[in-house]
């Protein structure tokens, strides 16, 4: 414990003087899964830009005195336009404040942490990124599926669910990832997995290929459902899941039964 608190104090001291970005990823959900390095820079920010999928008992980490602004996306309705946040961001940064970008899972994961450090990087912003605990694998070992098993396959492939409007056709080589003969997982796209089910089969994925859809990865409202490419659609609209969920394709998720560690109903983990 001393060495862990002579850490962080050491951190603490050499963060810099003010004027400077930290795109921070938050990790899945859970609270204690985000990185001692960004809780420390949470605990020190001036002002924090936190999106919809931070757990807001990590904002109660943060300094009385700092200016916590709401900039989520969710289900199509936005808080802040994306050129709005980035604008914030310089702001904040060029008024000389150390500023706490905060993001569901890590930034550089679908997350636009490479547009907002585009912006940075443009302006002459310091900036720097705190890699988080991303949910395309943490989320599926909640659910007790590991995305790479030496049975089973060494490829794993994550997906974004939403392709930018601006792209019109979907870049997507369907293709090939039918015949990856691996662990595909699919984040954001669980309002497409009718769509997802149907182009994994056209291009050659057998209709019994497992399938696990799983809610709130690693909070106490973790919900996951598992069935086949031709069943899951009907399995999770019976079920009435929404989003936030990430979708896992691939022979490991036959190990979740056996592998299930984690119990939602009974997490009463908070942090230290």
């Amino acid at each position: 414990m001393d060495e862990t608190n002579t850490f962080i104090t050491t951190l603490a001291t050499i963060l810099p003087s003010p004027g400077k970005v930290y795109l921070i990823g938050a990790g899945p959900g859970a609270p204690d899964l985000i990185t001692v390095k960004g809780l420390t820079v949470l605990q020190h920010a001036d002002v924090i830009l936190y999106d919809y999928l931070v757990n807001p008992a990590l904002l109660q980490e943060a300094s009385t005195m700092a200016q916590k602004i709401y900039v989520g996306k969710s289900n199509g309705h936005h808080a802040l336009s994306q050129e709005e946040i980035n604008l914030l961001l310089v702001e904040h940064a060029q008024n000389g404040k150390i500023v706490a970008r905060l993001k569901g899972g890590d930034p550089f994961v679908f997350g636009r942490g490479g547009e907002e450090a585009e912006t940075l990087a443009k302006h002459g912003i310091p900036w720097e990124v705190v890699p988080g605990v991303t949910s395309a694998i943490s989320v599926p070992a909640y659910a007790g599926i590991p995305v790479t098993h030496r049975e089973h396959t060494a490829v794993f492939t994550v997906v974004t669910g939403h392709e930018s409007q601006e792209r019109g056709e979907s870049s997507f080589d369907w293709e090939a990832l039918a015949h990856l003969n691996g662990t595909i997982v699919f984040l954001m796209g669980i309002s497409k997995i009718s769509f997802i089910a149907q182009q994994l089969m056209h291009y050659g994925c057998a209709a019994s290929t497992p399938v696990a859809v799983i809610r709130w990865g690693s909070m106490p409202e973790q919900q996951t459902v598992i069935g086949m490419l031709n069943t899951i659609a009907e399995q999770v609209r019976q079920a009435q899941l929404q989003p936030p969920a990430v979708i896992v394709i691939g022979k490991v998720v036959k190990l979740a039964p056996l592998l299930q560690w984690f119990t939602p109903e009974c997490d009463d983990r908070k942090l230290a």
